[in-house]
Parts: C-alpha cells; structure tokens; sequence
C-alpha cells in the first residue's frame, strides 16, 4: 500500500505571521491553530535579549513586560518593546506581548502604548494571571477602542489567556469563551502552585510525598476548556533552563495530554520543545496515508466504502479524524512525507 514518495506532502511550512481576519471569520478561527511548539520568553527591557530571539528557531516569541521587567523597569520596556517590534525581523515567529495583569496599575498603559506604537507588527497580547472572564472581555473591549481609533484592522489582534491560580481554573470554561480573540489558554505553573499551596519549590516537577501526577487534573481542565472552543493549550516553563531531560520529561506529558506547546526559557530548550510537540516521521507518514487511502475509498473509484483496509488496519471516519490532526502538526511544522499512497490493484 505504501512506496517511496515523489513529491512532497500537501502540507507547507509554517510561514509568517499575516494579519487575521476579524473574529468569528475563518481567518481568525486559523490564527487559534498557528504552530505554537516552542513559546520563547523575552524580557522586554533587555535590548540585546529582543535582538537574540529574532535569529532563534522558536514559533512564537513573546516580549514580557510582566515578570521578567522591574518595576522601575516597566515603562520603559513598553517603548522598547514597540522598536523591537518595529525594527525587528521576527519572519516565521507568532509577535506576542504579555501585558501586566489587571490587579496592577499599569496594564491599561501597557496595551495602549504597545498597541498604538506597534499593533501592525503584534499578533497578540498574553493577560497573566487571568481569573474570570470579565478580565478577557475588559482587554476586548480595549483592544477594539484602539484599534478603531488608529484605523487597524478591527479584531486582528488575538489574545492568549494565562490560568495562574485556583480562581483562574475554576472559571477556565468561562475564559475560554470569553472572546472570539482568543486563541490559546496558556498554564501557569509557577504562581499556580504558590496560589494552592503545593509542597514543592521546582516548577513542574511533582511535589513529594504524592504518588500519582500532581498537575494532571490542571492540565487537562485547561486542555477540556481550550478544546471546546477550538482553542490552543500551551504548558508554562520549566525553571531549571540547564537540565535540558527535566524538561523533556515534563513537556513529554504535557505533549501525551494533547497540548500544542510548552514555553522556553533558554535557548536550549527550543530544539527539545520543536521536537516533542511535532509528530515522529513515521507518525506523519501513516497520518497522511489515512487521508489519501480514507479518501480515495469512500470516492466512486474505490468503491464508496465507509471503511477500508490499510494495510493490516482498518481505517474509517474515526480514522481520519485522528489524521487530521497529526498531520495538521506536521504540516505546520514544515515536515514532508516519505512515502506516498498508492491505490490497490482492481
């Protein structure tokens, strides 16, 4: 059934970020699904960082104006972050900025300064900390005001949802469908774990003292809540940035749940992020083998079957839909087939 290919998969690879079309269209439904493997965390008031992460090999990058700045350093990150974003050559990279959360006082500034200097070359803004849906719709709402008052294109711009704490989770289903901006709801480990009190001061890693997978639960709440509206889940840092198996341990698990990406803190950590949320070639292969021969069976010439033979296996709708994902990730990761369909002998 199966032999070498001659020509290379359907599937092209991830290209630049373009500008989406407005919510509820389906430009905006594709932007949820851009390859989001490695999330790469830039401090946004270190000049040299910004100019490093252009030349890196992550999917998306995002500029950090939380965390990652000093509070005496916070304003003026928000300017350089609009000339890395202006002046940068971000080809091929998701341009995400993680505002400050709405507890604080400079969140409202943050977005108007990045998104007025800046929001031709944005793709999206990242909410830490989110905790009810209210949050999204405020940044929603602030979003469209600017866009309308600089003439952008209305709604463009995304925005990706952090569940930091206990409140955040139990209202995970509520963000989820807070916006048609969003696209990804992302974990947030480190003060998530801090907000419930967990024994254990290495991000990510189990508590001791339980036996079974502590984070499991968090995980797949978010992946459930995410899914249910086409969204993207994405799983937070591993802080120890040196100990390149501890984090293919966890983003290994997170990967098995169905997650589309982890973030990365170092540079050495992207390679290992590509790899494990990206199919195995021999995965790819088989998943677009089941699309072409799912295809050409249920077609007049292979006999309109509702299920077939591929090889040893029987393939059907169920089939294909699980295809389509896998070689949805392959596809957006640039992979190319090694073998080709061919259909069986009458």
């Amino acid at each position: 059934m199966t032999a070498p290919a001659t020509h290379a998969s359907s599937g092209t690879p991830a290209a630049s970020p373009t500008p989406s079309a407005a919510p509820g269209t389906d430009g905006a439904a594709a932007n949820r699904l851009r390859p989001r493997r490695s999330c790469l965390a830039v401090p946004g008031s270190n000049p040299r960082f910004l100019e490093k992460a252009q030349g890196l090999p992550a999917d998306q990058v995002f500029l950090d104006l939380e965390d990652a700045c000093a509070p005496l350093a916070k304003e003026g990150a928000r300017h350089t972050v609009v000339d890395a974003l202006n002046k940068g050559d971000w080809s091929g990279k998701i341009r995400v900025v993680r505002v400050n959360d709405w507890t604080t006082h400079w969140t409202y500034r943050d977005v108007i300064t990045v998104v007025e200097g800046a929001g031709h070359n944005l793709d999206c803004l990242m909410l830490p900390k989110v905790q009810d849906a209210q949050q999204i719709v405020a940044l929603d709402l602030l979003l469209t005001q600017i866009e309308r008052t600089m003439g952008f294109e209305v709604g463009r711009i995304g925005i990706e949802a952090q569940i930091e704490n206990a409140r955040g989770l139990v209202n995970v289903d509520e963000i989820a469908g807070a916006s048609p901006r969003l696209e990804t709801i992302v974990f947030g480990p480190a003060d998530f774990m801090a907000s419930i009190n967990m024994k254990s001061l290495v991000v990510g890693q189990q508590p001791p003292g339980y036996g079974a997978d502590a984070y499991h639960y968090i995980l797949m709440r978010i992946l459930m809540a995410a899914r249910t509206y086409d969204l993207q889940a994405i799983d937070g840092p591993y802080l120890q940035i040196r100990d390149v198996d501890g984090y293919r341990e966890v983003a290994a698990r997170a990967a098995a749940l169905g997650y589309d990406g982890k973030w990365v803190l170092h540079p050495g950590q992207i390679e290992a992020s590509n790899e494990i949320f990206s199919p195995s070639q021999e995965d790819y292969d088989h998943a677009e083998l089941i699309l072409d021969a799912y295809e050409y069976h249920t077609s007049e010439a292979g006999g309109k079957k509702g299920s077939a033979m591929l090889g040893d296996e029987m393939i059907d709708e169920a089939s294909r839909k699980m295809a389509l994902v896998v070689s949805g990730k392959g596809r957006a990761a640039g992979m190319r087939r090694t073998t080709a369909f061919e259909a069986p002998e009458a």
